[in-house]
């Protein structure tokens, strides 16, 4: 079912969204402060990035805060332009009330220094046609922002959203007709597949450590040059950019750093409550992974944990951690 005023044809609401791609979302906006030495240390500091690139007399901004310096804080933007406001505006009257940010991309043209003057132009490149996802029915809009300091072309970043109309849950009546079985239908819960676990996505980046999963090994990555541990794995040292490394064992010995208790929504194969926690291995780095052995209520910061292997079917086995009450 399409929001009122979608249809497909010619003239459709889609047409009449596309006539907004290549119109200016901004411009001539201007950073609300230049690039400063008490941003990029909060920055590092929640990002737990400690590269000495971004601190000294030298310093450099991190590059993924290109869009940090053209936010417009609670305050909000005063230069975004009347054409983006309309395009919502319409998308709104549609039906699409809805909005979630996606995903964005960025290039990199030169380093950011305390000191630089940020302006920067924004342009709506795209708005897509009518998709189905998850979540409902809507519009990807992709805005292209252009920035600059000093005059100088610095960075260039993609941010991405979705205006969708959420999806309509279904009458419990409805769901009740749809579900029940009947006699002849009713399956045993030894008939019933269990719904497989999430796989994870392993590349050239990671294949190591999916490879010591399998050996029942918690491998670390190690430089070779500066001898940084880090964790997870990366194709180069976040500390001094080195491309090489080896690797070293984790004795299995942490701490619950951090958690949280998942309770909703339920996921396939999935029981909620259960807690996650981000643990604090002995070595100094720390891994995301579910905390097994005590109550989901049981879970606290500090306490101790220790490696286990579990497997969850015939293809895939994961590190997890058992927690300690005492």
């Amino acid at each position: 079912m399409r929001p009122q005023g979608e249809t497909g044809g010619p003239g459709g609401l889609h047409d009449l969204l596309k006539e907004f791609e290549g119109r200016p979302a901004a411009e001539s906006g201007r950073g609300k402060d230049p690039v400063n030495a008490a941003m990029i240390r909060h920055w590092c500091e929640a990002m737990g990035d400690t590269n000495p690139a971004y601190s000294g007399a030298d310093a450099i901004a991190p590059p993924t805060m290109l869009q940090a310096w053209t936010m417009g804080g609670l305050s909000g933007h005063t230069d975004r332009s009347s054409a983006y406001d309309e395009l919502f505006a319409l998308l709104d009257a549609a039906g699409y009330t809805s909005v979630v940010a996606t995903d964005c991309e960025q290039e990199y043209l030169r380093p950011l220094r305390p000191g630089d003057e940020i302006t920067f132009h924004a342009v709506i490149e795209s708005v897509s046609p009518l998709k189905t996802t998850k979540l409902g029915s809507g519009h990807f809009v992709t805005t292209r922002m252009d920035v600059s300091a000093g005059g100088e072309p610095a960075g260039t970043h993609r941010f991405r959203i979705l205006k969708y109309a959420p999806a309509r849950p279904k009458a419990r009546a409805e769901q009740a007709t749809e579900t029940a079985p009947t006699e002849a239908a009713r399956a045993t819960p030894e008939d019933t597949p269990r719904p497989r676990r999430p796989r994870p996505v392993v590349n050239r980046d990671n294949q190591g450590f999916w490879d010591g999963v399998r050996e029942h090994r918690l491998l670390i990555q190690r430089c070779t040059g500066c001898r940084t541990l880090r964790f997870p794995w990366l194709p180069g040292c976040n500390a001094c950019g080195s491309p090489d490394w080896d690797t070293v064992e984790a004795g299995g010995t942490g701490t619950v750093f951090s958690y949280v208790v998942m309770h909703h929504p339920p996921f396939p194969a999935f029981a909620p409550p259960y807690a996650v926690g981000l643990v604090e291995l002995a070595e100094g780095v720390r891994i995301i992974s579910n905390i097994t052995g005590v109550p989901y209520d049981k879970v606290r910061i500090g306490m101790p944990v220790r490696l286990e292997f579990l497997r969850v079917d015939d293809d895939l086995e994961l590190p997890v951690f058992r927690g300690s009450e005492g």
